[in-house]
């Protein structure tokens, strides 16, 4: 019995022995796989390896999530329409349409024009395109008009007012009066009487045109069949063309340029020219306001219509100021519609004009100083009003804009 005991001892110990020699000598994959990795480190591929591991991880999971879906949310999706049924289940299924209800008959109130149909409105002022005019318009001045205005009227420059009116306007503005009739221009431009021995091809060149559009103005009704020589053209004189596009110098009317040293020179403007002058004061180059108002009464400074002054408002008898120190180099009435003027020479290369004035505190000669009273004011010569005209002139710049030099 003890025998039998000790043998299976020895039996069971065996199998023991044998177990734990067993799980000794059995592989360990995790001491492998970390001695692979520190070989993998010493030869200096562990990143490589790292990235390589993560790209082929990545390819992995894309995979796995494509095949996820095809396997179930697409099927999910199929499953989800209802299945296919029989055509006669489908049409006892389907609720069958009710007629709509009747509509409400129209009721068409009395009166011809529901039975007979739609009645086109005539509208009996039916506006046509303006044409363009080709024949010269004639325009009797009104009360209050001006250059300005009337050109507005018409659309045109109001240059082309005053060229298509030189023998009634002169090129000056202040001869407007009302009842006067002025030739309205179709086209901005310039009225040229023809007068014998002209050329049309001078013409056309003084005014800054071509022949030909002098020529196929159709207006001046010239035939170029039988205009002949342009130099000596079939033009009876007399006859009143049209230049279109055509441009002038202005004829001035004012004082010219009047030195102390020459004031003789505005002889021709009338009687207020002065002789021999003295030397006299010179000015500041700085200008006070002629006068006690400072607004407008009539035009503003504008060359397009050859008035290159301000008119100043005001009322008969107002004060009148050198605007400047200077020489009185005229004194009197000028015969081109200024009226009685004064001019002052201010020995610096400026002159400044009065015009319109009812009476004078000066006289050829006369030495006066900024803001000396040099007359008042009035309504002389081509005037619609009492004011004054006032210009700056300057040897440098020309007749200047007063406005921009006046304190």
């Amino acid at each position: 019995m003890l025998e039998e005991q000790i043998e299976n001892f020895e039996e069971t110990y065996s199998e023991k022995e044998s177990l734990v020699v067993e799980a000794v000598d059995a592989p360990r994959p995790k001491r492998e796989w970390r001695q692979i990795w520190e070989n993998l480190v010493r030869l200096g591929l562990g990143e490589t390896a790292l990235r390589l591991g993560t790209s082929l991880l990545s390819i992995f999971l894309v995979l796995v999530v494509v095949w996820v879906m095809r396997h179930f949310y697409l099927d999910e999706e199929v499953t989800l329409s209802p299945p296919p049924m029989a055509e006669s289940v489908q049409a006892a299924a389907a609720p069958t349409p009710e007629p709509p209800p009747g509509l409400p008959e129209i009721q068409m109130p009395d009166g011809g024009a529901y039975r007979d149909g739609l009645i086109r409105l005539v509208k009996m002022n039916t506006l046509l395109p303006a044409k363009p005019r080709l024949e010269i318009s004639q325009y009797e001045v009104q009360q209050g008009d001006s250059i300005f205005e009337i050109a507005k009227k018409f659309n045109l420059k109001p240059e082309t007012v005053l060229w298509g009116n030189y023998y009634i306007l002169a090129d000056d503005v202040h001869r407007l009066q009302p009842g006067q009739v002025l030739n309205i221009l179709p086209v901005d431009g310039v009225y040229y009487e023809w007068h014998a021995g002209d050329g049309l091809n001078g013409v056309a060149e003084f005014y800054g045109v071509t022949t030909d559009e002098v020529l196929d103005w159709s207006g001046n009704d010239l035939n170029r069949d039988t205009i002949g020589d342009l130099s000596n053209p079939n033009i009876e004189p007399g006859t009143w063309l049209v230049i279109p596009g055509g441009q002038r110098e202005f004829v001035s009317w004012s004082a010219p340029r009047i030195t102390r040293d020459n004031p003789a020179v505005a002889k021709t403007f009338g009687p207020g020219f002065c002789g021999e002058i003295i030397e006299g004061p010179v000015g500041t180059g700085t200008f006070v306001w002629p006068s006690v108002e400072r607004y407008l009464s009539g035009y503003d400074y504008s060359p397009e219509t050859n008035h290159f002054g301000i008119d100043i408002a005001g009322a008969i008898g107002y004060a009148l100021f050198a605007t400047d120190s200077g020489v009185v180099v005229y004194a009197g009435w000028n015969d081109w519609g200024y009226g009685n003027t004064v001019v002052i020479d201010h020995g610096n290369g400026w002159q400044s004009l009065y015009a319109h004035m009812d009476s004078l505190n000066v006289a050829c000669g006369s030495y006066v100083y900024q803001g000396d009273v040099i007359g008042a004011m009035g309504t002389t010569g081509n005037s619609s009003g009492p004011h004054l005209h006032f210009e700056l002139r300057s040897d440098l710049y020309g007749k200047v804009n007063p406005w921009n030099f006046l304190q």
